[in-house]
């Protein structure tokens, strides 16, 4: 029996999808003949792939809200020139803003927030962060970010950064 991720993918035996940082998007790789192009394979299922690459992004674009607190890579923002708070009340006031989010009312929008709360520059876009791949967040933020599915915020996040929540919007 095949692999699930390799009888998955809609491509030809040996091909794989990969993705180019430089280029920003997905290209196809034959480890065999240690050949690359954009197109897809001759015999590529389209429909096959197309489903895969729903399920398995090689890219997303997420919002997020980031609070930092003193132990953060960088404790200053355009909040602040030194953020003195702990992770733990940073995590609280996160929290708190999740509940914001939560509320019945929705009328907390996660951009409103972010654009008042967030300690990343992100804060001015809504805490729009844009596309991204693999290998171009932090591990822990990558991880979370690739795992939401278009629309779901995901529970609190610690990176080096700080404390996040992120919302996966494409």
């Amino acid at each position: 029996m095949a692999s699930d991720a390799a009888a998955s993918t809609g491509l030809p035996t040996p091909w794989t999808v990969r993705y180019s940082k430089s280029k920003k998007r997905e290209y196809f790789f034959d480890p065999d003949t240690k050949h690359s192009q954009w197109e897809e394979p001759e015999g590529t299922d389209k429909d096959e792939l197309h489903e895969y690459l729903k399920n398995h992004p090689m890219r997303v674009r997420c919002l997020h809200i980031l609070i930092k607190h003193c132990d953060s890579r960088r404790p200053a923002s355009h909040r602040s020139e030194n953020i003195t708070i702990s992770k733990q009340e940073a995590t609280d006031e996160l929290k708190t803003l999740v509940t914001r989010l939560d509320d019945a009312s929705k009328t907390n929008s996660f951009e409103a927030l972010a654009k008042e709360r967030s300690d990343c520059s992100s804060y001015k876009r809504g805490g729009d962060l844009g596309w991204f791949g693999r290998g171009e967040m932090q591990p822990s933020f990558e991880d979370a970010a690739f795992k939401l599915k278009v629309g779901d915020v995901s529970d609190i996040v610690e990176s080096g950064s700080g404390v996040h929540v992120i919302k996966r919007v494409g």
